[in-house]
């Protein structure tokens, strides 16, 4: 008997009749020369055989017979066959003889009814469990591809299949398998580069698309044991994604208005496993995007809390990474905002609490003030910083979103996150223009987490002119901005070079120094007028200030105030006057950078169209 080839062809004695069958659909006879003396059921088929076959190489079928006190027993019915009357039928016929093949799409069948029938060699020499595991051991599991074939063929097979070991057996072979074959394609890829003197990264195993065709318990088998059998962790990383993309690519996203749990039992188990997979395996290769991914499906699928809080905590280790469409996921509650903020929350704190073990050991006593600011973690809480300001952005529009959340995002974060709060100041003021209803206590507490100290030359010129803001805010952010030409103008004043004083000014505002090109003596004059005309201006506002204030709770004990808690005509006209003033505060001639950006963002809405305002650079014009 040969065993060389993929598929062994067994030469049992044979009869010259081949096998015929009668009424395919219910009864099965396998010989029609002789008569038959017994009917096997399985499954509701019905077989017509001959005892004597079945009963020389199947302990089971003798054991019926010998138990039966009937003699002349002509009904057997075989119960839970594994492989059902499939298998039962390539078994019988190897009882009569007849030729077949076992290959790897039959060997997982004929093993397990093998076991079920007893077909051992304490009946007969070379049995079909003997056949069957010299073809296992010689063909199958020596080689990756057929391992696997076998392996998806044991599906429907359980219990039988797991207790002939058929699963773990094909699991160990398929790890250790790729993992000599990395170990091959790496020594390969090394004698040829060596002459150069360059190592060539490995090219993609193929065996990662063929591993999604495993039913998830025997997914994560394998993927555990190519772990211990140190199989490369990116392979393994590339192999759960593409695994994730392909099973789970049927999930359709729900929308808010759709109510009711999601009823995909199979998708929740697949999303469990694999992310339980995760972190049972300390599996760290795996993408940013993947791992938002895989919370967008187990948010989708309704997967339990912990799998969520699970793929949370490994996207906070990496959140300075994550691009603001990976941010924006949407929510799936029927009376909540459109995108899910307690989730970005979450990983928010997670990301903070990890900044703060990875800094624990390395503060000076002056924590961030001192060598914390030079520090990576540093950096990357500056990147989520802005990360969070465009997601506050882009959620600020949505009308359903609440003041709490919408501030608790705001306050989570450090003051050291932000060099400038030009990005909080656009997110506050579109979340303003989209909520008119907000009291004027709102409004106040809002507006306070704003340092105006850093707010760039533009932004501070918006605020100005901004109706949507408190006026204490508008009067508040000249102050500071008159404080900062003050001591830019003090500073070139003393040093007796122009240079330091504007450096000093932009550093103020953007937090990195600017190469400005020193102006003319007489500018400086005309500059140093304009300071003191605006000293005497803002003078005059906060009188002004005072008497609106005075006349505003006058209106509010008469009840004229409109009911939106907004300023009158007089509050307008106010804002107004501060805006023409501060306009004229810019250190070069011309238009200011502020009315430019006014035009550009004028011809387009502000609406849904977040991607298109993420291209743009940050404009701080709105209606």
């Amino acid at each position: 008997m040969g065993m060389g080839s993929d598929n062994a062809v067994f030469p049992f004695a044979t009869t010259t009749t081949s096998p015929r069958f009668r009424n395919p659909i219910s009864h099965r006879r396998i010989f029609s020369d002789v008569a038959e003396d017994v009917t096997v059921s399985v499954d509701g088929q019905t077989f017509l055989l001959h005892k004597f076959p079945l009963v020389s190489r199947c302990g089971r079928v003798r054991k019926m017979v010998v138990d039966s006190k009937d003699p002349d027993l002509l009904k057997l019915e075989l119960v839970n066959v594994p492989g059902g009357a499939f298998a039962f039928e390539l078994a019988a016929k190897f009882c009569y003889g007849s030729n077949f093949e076992i290959t790897t799409a039959n060997v997982a069948h004929l093993r397990c009814v093998a076991e079920y029938l007893e077909m051992t060699e304490d009946f007969q020499q070379e049995n079909l469990i003997f056949r069957t595991e010299t073809y296992l051991n010689e063909i199958v599991l020596k080689n990756l591809d057929k391992s696997l074939e076998v392996l998806c063929k044991c599906d429907g097979l359980d219990p039988m299949v797991e207790e002939v070991g058929l699963v773990d057996r094909c699991v160990d072979a398929i790890a250790m398998n790729a993992s000599k074959e990395q170990l091959v394609s790496g020594l390969a890829h090394l004698e040829c580069n060596v002459g150069s003197g360059k190592l060539r990264m490995h090219s993609q195993d193929w065996w990662v698309e063929d591993l999604s065709a495993l039913r998830i318990d025997h997914y994560r088998r394998v993927i555990a044991a190519m772990r211990r059998n140190g199989v490369r962790p990116e392979s393994i990383g590339t192999s759960i994604t593409h695994y994730a993309q392909t099973l789970l690519k049927g999930v359709e996203r729900r929308h808010v208005w759709d109510s009711g749990p999601f009823v995909g039992d199979d998708q929740r188990m697949i999303v469990e496993t694999l992310i339980d997979l995760l972190a049972a395996e300390n599996i760290t290769t795996v993408t940013l995007s993947f791992l938002f991914g895989m919370l967008r499906m187990a948010i989708e699928v309704d997967a339990s809390l912990d799998c969520r809080i699970e793929v949370e905590k490994r996207i906070g280790l990496q959140l300075e990474m994550a691009s603001l469409d990976d941010l924006l996921i949407p929510s799936t509650q029927t009376s909540d905002s459109m995108f899910d903020v307690d989730t970005v929350h979450r990983i928010l704190v997670n990301f903070l609490q990890r900044i703060d073990e990875d800094d624990s050991g390395e503060l000076s006593p002056c924590g961030y003030d001192s060598d914390g600011l030079k520090s990576p973690s540093h950096s990357s809480v500056l990147k989520v910083g802005r990360l969070m300001d465009g997601y506050l952005a882009e959620i600020a529009p949505d009308p359903y979103l609440k003041l709490q959340k919408f501030m608790a995002l705001i306050e989570l974060l450090p003051d050291y996150a932000r060099i400038v709060d030009d990005g909080l100041y656009r997110a506050i003021d579109i979340y303003l223009k989209a909520h008119p209803s907000l009291t004027e206590s709102e409004c106040k507490k809002l507006c306070k987490l704003i340092d105006c100290q850093k707010l760039s030359q533009d932004a501070s010129s918006h605020a100005a002119q901004n109706d949507r803001l408190p006026i204490q805010m508008v009067v508040r952010v000249l102050y500071f901005e008159q404080l900062r030409l003050k001591s830019s103008f003090s500073g070139g004043g003393s040093g007796g070079c122009g240079d330091g004083g504007l450096s000093q000014r932009f550093i103020c505002s953007s937090g990195v120094p600017s190469s400005c090109v020193s102006p003319q003596r007489d500018n400086y004059a005309s500059l140093r007028r304009e300071n003191r005309e605006l000293k005497l201006e803002i003078s005059r506002m906060r009188v002004r200030l005072t008497e609106l204030e005075r006349e505003q709770g006058l209106m509010k004990q008469q009840g004229i105030r409109g009911g939106d808690g907004r300023p009158g005509e007089h509050g307008r006209a106010f804002l107004a006057s501060l805006s023409r003033g501060f306009g004229r505060i810019t250190m070069f001639g011309g238009p200011t950078a502020a009315e430019k950006r006014r035009k550009k963002s004028s011809r387009s809405s502000q609406g849904s169209e977040g991607k298109n305002r993420r291209r743009q650079k940050a404009s701080f014009a709105y209606d």
